[in-house]
Order: C-alpha cells, then sequence, then structure tokens
C-alpha cells in the first residue's frame, strides 16, 4: 500500500497480500465512568456514498499515525477525498485530495511519519484492518490509508495497523472497484466526510 507516491501491492503481489485485524487490546473497566461514552475520542466515523463506517483507532499500535488521522479529520482534510485505488479481494485506497495517489498532507505542510509497524503476534492484516500507505521507504507514511477488505498476510509488520473497522463493513464493500492491475478508478467514489466521535457528540 503505497501512498503519496506509491500504492499498495496489488493483493496478487506477494508484497502485498495477507492481512488480519488487530487483536483486540485487553484493557481494564474504569473503576468509574468516564464522562463521554467509552472510546470515543478513538473512534472515528466516515460517511461513505453506502452508509456510515465506524472505525476504533488504535493508538497502543500507532500513537503518531492515531494522531495524524485524528488532526486532519479535525481539519476536515478527509473530506470530499477519492478513494482512487481499490482491488477487489484486496483493499480500499484513499487520503489523497488529487486522486492520483502521489498527492496528501505534505502538500499542505505535514511531514511523513516514522513506521509504527506491528509484529504479526500483536496485529495483523485482516478483513476491516485500516492501514497507512506509503512509498518503499518505510517512514514515508503521511495522509494516504487502506481499508482491507481481505486478510492479507503479506503485509504484516510491513505497513502501519492504525484502525480496524467495526461496523459498517457492508458500506466499504460497496466501494467502486478500479481496474487493471493498479486498481486506479475511473470517477471514484469519494469520503464524504470523517469525523471523530467524541467531537460528534460534543456538537
Amino acid at each position: 500500500m503505497s501512498d503519496e507516491a506509491g500504492t499498495p501491492a496489488n493483493a496478487t503481489d506477494p508484497a502485498a497480500a495477507g492481512t488480519e485485524t488487530p487483536a483486540a487490546q485487553g484493557e481494564a473497566a474504569p473503576a468509574v465512568a468516564p464522562a463521554e461514552p467509552k472510546g470515543s475520542e478513538n473512534t472515528l466515523i466516515l460517511e461513505l456514498k453506502d452508509g456510515k463506517v465506524t472505525i476504533e483507532l488504535l493508538p497502543d499500535l500507532a500513537p503518531l499515525h492515531v494522531a495524524r488521522i485524528k488532526e486532519l479529520a479535525r481539519a476536515g482534510f478527509y473530506d470530499g477525498t477519492p478513494f482512487h485505488r481499490v482491488i477487489e479481494g484486496f483493499m480500499a485506497q484513499g487520503g489523497d485530495p488529487t486522486g492520483t495517489g502521489t498527492g496528501g498532507a505534505r502538500d499542505k505542510g505535514y511531514a511523513d511519519l516514522p513506521a509504527e509497524f506491528s509484529p504479526p503476534s500483536r496485529a495483523r492484516f485482516v478483513r476491516g484492518t485500516c492501514g497507512m500507505a506509503r512509498t518503499q521507504n518505510p517512514d514515508s507514511a503521511n495522509s494516504q490509508f487502506f481499508i482491507m477488505f481481505a486478510p492479507a498476510s503479506s503485509l504484516d509488520g510491513q505497513y502501519t495497523i492504525w484502525g480496524r473497522v467495526v461496523a459498517g463493513m457492508e458500506a466499504v464493500d460497496r466501494i467502486k472497484r478500479g481496474g487493471g492491475g493498479n486498481g486506479l478508478v475511473q470517477q471514484p467514489d469519494v469520503l464524504v466526510s470523517a469525523r471523530i466521535a467524541a467531537d460528534a457528540a460534543a456538537g
């Protein structure tokens, strides 16, 4: 899953196949109920043409990437951006306002992020896993991301996992697919909006 100057490898490419959803992180329940709904600060809501997608953010796995996703979502960066690369049985990639696969938030002054790869014993690329796209350079993730349609173990430990879909995967499944080996989409579907649940609850 390359980003900004690259895209995730094709599902048939061993460098890009292989995924499993991150293992659930066990946390003790707080003794006192939180003031806001549990996890709402670490819940991302995507509005797609076919419905709402709820993503659990995973700061324990990728704190820098989760912080970037939150910052960009709160700035409205993702609103109206295309899913420019979508490969059947593999993944849907977005987060590039230019829709070319070479753009991203770096164009607005956001620096690339260092890799936060998880060992497969901790988290894997499976259906619903959300990863960060990058170039050949492991430390080049910026704003482009992908959501897995199916497991791709070849990605395990090679791309940063920052979240997992917990509701609305059927809307992800309906994202328009691309053609050819690279999965580039003509007249792609767009991400209508991206919001942090805590902000929506406060609004």
